[in-house]
């Protein structure tokens, strides 16, 4: 890599300073006032005593999982929650009469509301965080459903429960939410939020639990079955930010929203075209990607290739891959020669013997070992990082072909997008004096390219001579046909104002005021 570096925590935890709720007269719109705070380094440091080897930030972007076309019974009523230590919008709402009070995220990338419970009683985390008391509320039902949410090293788990839950100035009936009775990890020791309101569809929801968003509207609770986010990147400013149901407020946003359909009904997920650095294509999603706008998580994430090529670009260190430099040098010029020949560029690692083919992408061949399980294993993860450094190597070395490059060239060039790949904890480093030497990076959606400065996707920690700056490009490989796939959270919505129209099923982005 040539020089080193401070490591970066796992995570990264932004946390609301003070919550509030609020409703605007007149307007017919319910309003959830939010609020953040900037990133905290000791909080960063705590999150990462909590992860083990990295996985915490790892699980914040590969929670994603998806069914087959043909279902999955096993993963029907199960959702992966993200790590919400970079997480840094929160507000405040109510549940049971009277309310106690409860911060929560708003998380679009999740269906379930949950909140600890008072009879959780092992898990410290519980102690630090308000908890339900059902025996104080008088429309409290009992459901008593177990319910388990899969979390990066362990699990929240606990019991569905009925109560009234309220959201700025309404009151919504009977919602399903889960008490967490189980908290496990450092994860929620440290977290400055309670728990997670999930606004993304029942079809990911666990236990099949109706979103308190679903309740909304049939309720008749909102004007429309939309509800949109504004938040506020202006860190001098006390207001986060807002989020809005049954509509939105002109205020927030200027010109006219580009909206797209949602493709698959889940998470709300759609189709998105090239992704631009510098206003050049990186050309991997020049044939399309699918997208998620997620408003439970800061970052950006999106396939190593073009996550590498970002890094290069705005010089970004991560760490250096061994496999990566070897299949350039033994296998880069093979590469080329098979890119001239026209060959498929899918098949390329397969028939070079790195990969097999699985009709769709190349896979790992998990060579076997007769000797003992523990050289199996270590084979078999070998084999997995150079079937991956060689599908890297060919999108790197098909783009620069393009450009008519020399084969010194482009072999120098994939050699130093070696250096560039993101660290196992999903995170790289930047200089902050460079902000104003790096490339803006554009995502084309709907016909249109919505473009973020280095200011808007850079994330910085602490201030003066301590302060660190951390690329907001994470990696998250997704094979087809789920993907490739991209997960626009915070640094993208802070941008560009987002609506999620339940009713036309469709998102739309605006330039936020």
């Amino acid at each position: 890599m040539g020089r080193s570096f401070k490591p970066v925590a796992a995570a990264l935890l932004l946390c609301l300073l003070l919550p509030l709720a609020f409703a605007a007269p007149n307007d017919g719109l319910v309003r959830v006032g939010i609020k953040k705070r900037k990133l905290d380094q000791n909080n960063r440091v705590a999150a990462q005593l909590g992860s083990k080897e990295g996985d915490l930030l790892s699980a914040s972007v590969r929670k994603y999982r998806f069914r087959d076309n043909l279902g999955d019974s096993e993963d029907a009523d199960i959702v992966i929650l993200k790590n919400y230590m970079d997480a840094q919008y929160f507000g405040e709402i109510g549940i049971g009469t009277p309310a106690q009070t409860f911060t929560v995220i708003f998380d679009t990338g999740s269906s379930n509301l949950w909140v600890p419970s008072s009879k959780c009683y092992f898990s410290l985390a519980c102690y630090l965080h308000p908890r339900y008391k059902s025996s104080k509320s008088s429309t409290y039902k009992e459901n008593g459903k177990s319910a388990a949410i899969q979390y990066g090293t362990g699990a929240i788990s606990g019991f569905f429960s009925e109560d009234n839950v309220k959201i700025g100035d309404i009151v919504v009936m009977d919602v399903q939410f889960i008490e967490a009775s189980k908290e496990p990890g450092i994860t929620f020791l440290v977290a400055k939020f309670d728990g997670i309101l999930g606004l993304g569809f029942q079809e990911i929801s666990v236990g099949n639990a109706v979103p308190v968003w679903y309740d909304m509207i049939e309720q008749g609770l909102i004007n429309e079955p939309v509800f949109s986010f504004w938040l506020n990147r202006n860190a001098e400013e006390e207001q986060g930010g807002e989020l809005v149901f049954g509509g939105v407020d002109p205020n927030h946003f200027v010109g006219e929203h580009t909206y797209v359909p949602v493709t698959e009904k889940g998470y709300w997920q759609f189709d998105m075209g090239d992704v631009l650095v510098g206003g050049k294509s990186t050309g991997f999603c020049s044939g399309g990607c699918a997208a998620i706008a997620d408003s439970g998580t800061s970052l950006l994430a999106g396939p190593t290739a073009i996550i590498t090529e970002v890094n290069h670009a705005i010089g970004a260190t991560g760490v250096v891959s061994q496999e990566c430099k070897l299949v350039v040098s033994e296998y880069g010029e093979t590469i080329i020669r098979m890119l001239l020949a026209r060959d498929e560029p899918l098949k390329i690692c397969s028939q070079i013997g790195l990969c097999e083919f699985d009709g769709s992408r190349g896979v790992s061949m998990g060579i076997r070992s007769v000797v003992n399980e523990n050289i199996e294993k270590a084979v078999h993860a070998t084999s997995e990082a150079m079937c991956s450094a060689c599908e890297l190597a060919v999108v790197w070395m098909q783009n620069t072909l393009k450009q008519n490059e020399t084969q010194e060239q482009i072999l120098n060039y994939a050699n130093d997008l070696c250096d560039r790949i993101p660290s196992p904890m999903g995170e790289s480093v930047v200089e902050c004096a460079g902000l104003s030497t790096m490339p803006n990076v554009s995502f084309t959606i709907g016909g249109k390219v919505f473009e973020l400065t280095p200011e808007e996707y850079v994330l910085k920690v602490g201030e003066g001579p301590a302060a660190q700056c951390i690329s907001g490009f994470t990696a998250l490989d997704v094979p087809p046909p789920r993907g490739p796939l991209w997960i626009l959270g915070d640094v993208f919505m802070g941008r560009y104002h987002t609506v999620f129209d339940y009713g036309n099923l469709r998102i739309g982005f605006a330039e936020a005021a």
